[in-house]
């Protein structure tokens, strides 16, 4: 098996970029996943935004976690468990608005480092989406664009820990599913492993690098892309030692956003008799479809959005 791809993003900037982008190319087009290193968010932050989640954990969700545990009785668990996942989780909002200033146990250095750390992340993905636009051959921006809507696109973070497992074996950490958004960055614990993805019918780790950033294709990409970049069925393996930490920033289209295949590369796959194979939709009504079949394969959601594709009445897509 060939190693996980690791993109240094310096290089991407510098000398050696060809074969840096064709890596990023490669990447995309048969992993679905990456992470890059040098991506120019301040370490010190990452350390800071660590020791906080941590933190927090310890002081506001670890007796909650444990307390749902008692109340399901997994602790002596004797079969598999297929509709839960071993996680403690709360959610960030950051686009089109924020909502760090509602949430009650947030202390305020908290609040403080994971604003600039998710406004470091949003320039990232729009850094990332330009690179993979120039390996489409699309112009600069177009996935920004894409993404756009009318309010801009919604950006929001996941904060999960993974506490130890009694019974790694009979419930995952967060069961398979592919991201129904963007582009996705995560930030991982370096020391506690546990994320796997899906490549040619095997589960394979994403090594935890320190400081580095795990980037994934969602949905979203897959549609505009025409299928070119596909979004990857993941999933999080619980353990019986340590508490991992997981940070997941998604940048998504904005709720309004039309999501379909960029033209040129329909048009570019027409000699391949490739043509529009994806739907044209609004990305709100994704997401209310995703809601009830995450843990599902995805090709039945995008069917059952080319099955609503004429009520929506958008029309055909332009071709220029």
């Amino acid at each position: 098996m060939e190693a996980f791809p690791v993109i240094n993003m310096e290089i991407l900037n510098g000398e050696g970029r060809e074969a840096a982008m064709e890596k990023l190319r490669n990447a995309c087009e048969n992993w679905g996943f990456f992470e890059v290193v040098n991506h120019g968010i301040s370490h010190e932050l990452m350390d800071s935004v660590e020791r906080l989640t941590k933190e927090h954990y310890k002081k506001f969700m670890e007796q909650r976690f444990k307390e749902m545990v008692a109340s399901k009785g997994l602790e002596v668990v004797q079969s598999e468990i297929n509709d839960l996942d071993w996680e403690s989780t709360f959610f960030l909002r950051h686009l089109p608005s924020s909502n760090l200033s509602e949430l009650p146990d947030l202390e305020d250095d908290y609040k403080k480092a994971m604003k600039e750390f998710a406004e470091d992340l949003e320039k990232l993905a729009e850094q990332l989406l330009d690179y993979l636009c120039e390996n489409l051959g699309l112009e600069k921006g177009y996935l920004k664009k894409a993404f756009y809507g009318s309010k801009g696109p919604t950006f929001g973070t996941k904060v999960s820990n993974y506490p130890p497992c009694p019974r790694p074996e009979l419930i995952k950490g967060l069961r398979a599913h592919t991201d129904a958004g963007g582009i996705i960055l995560l930030f991982q614990d370096d020391k506690v492993s546990g994320l796997q993805l899906l490549k040619d019918g095997q589960w394979i780790d994403v090594p935890p690098l320190k400081h580095s950033i795990v980037i994934n294709i969602g949905d979203q990409l897959e549609v505009i892309t025409n299928g070119k970049y596909k979004s990857v069925m993941h999933r999080v393996i619980a353990q019986t030692d340590g508490n991992r930490m997981s940070i997941a920033s998604f940048y998504n289209p904005g709720s309004d956003a039309v999501i379909y295949p960029a033209p040129a590369l329909v048009e570019k796959e027409a000699d391949h008799e490739q043509k529009q194979v994806y739907p044209k939709f609004v990305f709100e009504d994704y997401m209310k479809l995703y809601a009830g079949l995450k843990f599902q394969a995805k090709e039945p959601r995008f069917e059952a959005m080319k099955a609503m594709e004429t009520p929506l009445n958008l029309g055909p897509i332009a071709t220029v």
